[in-house]
């Protein structure tokens, strides 16, 4: 590795609401070499998630924010290239939170070994990697679906909704799925088995849709976005519903609180239950979530899709795309190929 370069996206600038690509830098540094006990890893593919936006924050939270000037934070999966420490040997695909880098030395905290038998390695931050276990343990343990609910998901097809859906259906739910663009939403009814789906970029009143979608009320909602959409579906809850709090990508870049009336009358009278949910709260069951999950795609019962850009270079233009809404599926940045 001597004499080659890490490339590395620095965060620069808290942006206050949209963020740009002016609010990264792309800078350059020696590929590290491992100490004792150390390995450096080769990132293959990059994750790029909504929470990201939440990072680049000032603001006290569930994480520390990210520091200005030191590599973005994220998930990545590599392939180990030099090595010191007995647990990871060169070779070895292996997934950690390496950041936004194409080289990252590690100690091993918080890395595990990826098992490329199960499924492509790329999985790895995907379906079998925080995003699926996001679902998988959000929808299970927090929405607690049973068969014959209504179970209705946001952001559904995307790398959490698009597993939340199929989960519930495996669990005998009927699902609902809320997209933006008539390609996403067939590819909710047609290909992952949707019992509906709704446009809300073509739905005028997003209450009325689900209405219809729902008749029998709402049992189970798996929020990815927040804002308007948490409004219409609470206004549609079940007596004892589960409001199982993801994510809310709609308001991470505004820059002032929306004012706007909020049904959450509707938890009191219904006696239902609002909880938000990380996927750390699991950590200790994530060979069960994902030999589960695994098992699912062998029989055809999970499907998954990608949205991969090429290039390390390109990483502030995925993540940009991805909070515009502009991707179909989990969104990666491929980095290079394992040799």
């Amino acid at each position: 590795m001597a004499g080659e370069t890490n490339r590395q996206w620095l965060l620069v600038n808290r942006p206050d609401g949209v963020p740009s690509e002016s609010d990264f830098k792309m800078a350059a540094s020696p590929v590290p070499e491992p100490g004792e006990g150390e390995f450096v890893a080769r990132a293959l593919f990059l994750s790029v998630d909504p929470y990201m936006r939440g990072r680049m924050r000032d603001v006290k939270s569930y994480a520390p924010p990210a520091p200005l000037g030191e590599v973005m934070g994220g998930g990545v999966v590599g392939q180990v290239v030099a090595s010191k420490t007995p647990v990871f040997a060169e070779g070895d695909i292996v997934q950690g939170n390496f950041g936004w880098q194409e080289y990252a030395v590690s100690d091993g905290t918080d890395v595990r070994t990826v098992d490329a038998s199960l499924a492509p390695i790329s999985t790895a931050v995907g379906v079998l990697g925080m995003p699926g276990m996001t679902a998988y343990f959000g929808l299970l343990e927090v929405g607690q679906p049973v068969a014959g609910e209504t179970v209705v998901v946001s952001a559904a097809s995307g790398a959490v909704g698009s597993v939340v859906g199929q989960v519930a259906k495996i669990n005998g739910c009927r699902t609902v799925g809320i997209a933006g663009g008539a390609e996403k939403c067939a590819y909710l009814t047609d290909v992952l088995g949707f019992d509906a789906a709704l446009d809300y970029k073509a739905t005028p009143d997003l209450r009325a849709a689900l209405a219809d979608a729902c008749p029998d009320g709402i049992d189970v909602y798996f929020d990815n976005v927040g804002g308007a959409t948490l409004d219409a579906v609470l206004s549609l809850i079940n007596l004892h519903a589960r409001i199982a709090i993801c994510g809310m990508i709609s308001e991470y870049n505004l820059t002032a609180p929306e004012l706007a009336p909020r049904p959450t009358r509707a938890l009191l009278v219904n006696r239902a239950r609002m909880q938000g949910l990380l996927v750390h709260d699991w950590a200790d069951r994530r060979a069960e979530g994902i030999a589960q999950m695994a098992a699912w795609i062998k029989e055809g019962k999970l499907r998954y899709k990608e949205d991969v850009v090429e290039g390390i270079e390109n990483m502030p233009a995925a993540f940009l795309r991805l909070l515009r809404g502009e991707n179909f599926g989990k969104q990666l940045v491929k980095a290079g190929d394992p040799d």
